[in-house]
């Protein structure tokens, strides 16, 4: 398993965790808070996010091969959560 993170700026970082999480939570297995949530991806990948007033958090984790696709997944979403501005994601991957 690989692993990459990425530090979102924006003050939504709390709403936008929480309707990933609630998205998600009718297909896959999912945990959240407002401040903190986890998304585990019936392919074994695993989405793990923190909200603070600045920035969301996230550390994803999935096969060497799919690791790639699922930032772009995961992005993807956030994005869509966060149309009145503009997301920006620098994945960052993890020894």
């Amino acid at each position: 398993m690989a692993e990459a993170r990425a530090d979102v700026k924006t003050e939504s970082a709390s709403r936008y965790l929480q309707q990933l999480c609630k998205h998600r939570s009718h297909k896959m297995t999912t945990e959240f808070d407002p401040e903190k949530g986890r998304v585990e991806f019936p392919s074994g990948a695993r989405l793990d996010l923190q909200a603070d007033a600045q920035q969301l958090h996230l550390a994803l984790t999935a096969d060497d091969e799919a690791l790639e696709r699922m930032e772009t997944v995961v992005a993807d979403h956030l994005k869509r959560f966060a149309f009145r501005e503009e997301l920006e994601f620098a994945w960052r991957k993890s020894a």
